[in-house]
This record gives C-alpha cells, structure tokens and sequence, in this order.
C-alpha cells in the first residue's frame, strides 16, 4: 500500500493553528521542493521559457512546467520524496546543474532536510499556523528567485539531475540509481532561508563555480 494513502487531514483549531502530523509536514515539503524545483529550472534556462505557464500559490505567482515529459518525472520523483519523508529518512534533496557537453557540475542547489523522528506517527502531532508555515514558504520561495542576482550566468547548454541522499539503511528501489557527491571545484557556498512544517525542516544552500575572470 502506498504510504500516501495514509496520509489524513490535518486538524486546525479555531484560532488558526495546524495540528500537524508527519504524514502532513511530508506533504508541506514535498510539495514546496515541486514547486522549488520548477523555479530553479526556469531560471536556469535548461528549458526554454515558453516551456512555463503562471501558476497562484502561497500568495505568489510562480512559474511550473507544461512539458509533459518533465512533469511526469517530476511527479515521480516529488511521490518518492514525500514516502521517504515521511519515514523521517531524507537528509537532503539536491539539484544538481551541470555542463552537458564535459558533464563538469556548474550549480548545486542543495536543501538539507532534518526530521524529529520522535513525531514518526501520525498520532503525534505538532502545532504551528498555517500563516506562519506560509510566510515562511514565501520567503524561502522569493529567496529562491532572488538567487539569479548573484549566481554567475549559465551560458553554456546544460543539464540537470535530481539527487535524494538518505539514510543508509533505506531500501531503494531499483530503478533508483546512486550517485557520487556531485562536488563541484573552485566554488563559493551561500547558505539561504530555512523552514519548518514543524517536524520536517528545511535549511537551503546554494554552492556555484567561481567564475574565471579573463
């Protein structure tokens, strides 16, 4: 059976308040990664922007995908992140950019995933507004676009991977290939906002190429 499908409503309280169990914490994150993943993608310029459509969420309006190809994977991958998140055994999920033709890592975007494994039961629950989980996300995700104003220009064709490093004693699926560190030589780090769904969360870190100045 599906993890997801144990998924239940969180419950709110009168004042606004989310009691929020892990199964919903899993869901919060997974989906801002999904929406995460698109911006970095169209800012990157790997696919052409025609390629995007505006979308409203968390009171912003954000650019996704409209190539069928690229949302079916990205489904598929954001599905497998929300079940490892949910078993509180995701450490960091990564994008990775890098130079299609030497294969050389240009762009890492990494988000460092921490998990209160003492909340790993949808009976227990954490309490946190919805507002505030919000203007959080907000700020992550305008961080997120904000980036392009010190990141170094990508003018060479590029490609991108999606990485998940887990704990070591999870069963992954086959069709799951390892990966190495993916490091990147000569690089400059930029640590970024962070959130928490309350017990999943997020610390972002950007670490790109230094530029070689002629």
């Amino acid at each position: 059976m599906p993890l997801r499908s144990r998924c239940l409503p969180d419950e709110s309280s009168p004042r606004g308040r989310a009691f929020i169990t892990l199964c919903g914490s899993a869901e919060i994150v997974a989906e801002f990664f999904s929406f995460g993943i698109n911006s970095i993608l169209y800012q990157s310029g790997i696919y052409p922007p025609e390629t995007f459509t505006r979308v409203q969420k968390y009171g912003l309006t954000l650019l996704v995908t409209t190539d069928p190809e690229l949302i079916n994977y990205l489904n598929n991958v954001v599905e497998q992140l929300k079940d490892w998140l949910y078993k509180c055994s995701v450490q960091k999920p990564m994008v990775v950019i890098s130079h299609i033709e030497s294969g050389e890592v240009l762009e890492r975007r990494q988000f460092d995933t921490e998990c209160d494994k003492t909340a790993k039961d949808d009976s227990a629950t954490r309490e946190k507004s919805q507002k505030a989980i919000q203007e959080e996300i907000r700020s992550v995700t305008r961080q997120i676009t904000a980036t392009v104003t010190f990141l170094p220009l990508l003018d060479v064709s590029c490609s991108f991977d999606l990485l998940i490093y887990t704990d070591k004693d999870l069963d992954v699926p086959r069709k799951r290939e390892e990966s190495g560190p993916q490091f990147i030589t000569n690089s400059e780090e930029v640590c970024l906002h962070s959130f928490t769904a309350t017990i999943h969360k997020v610390n972002r870190m950007v670490t790109y190429k230094t530029p070689v100045n002629d």
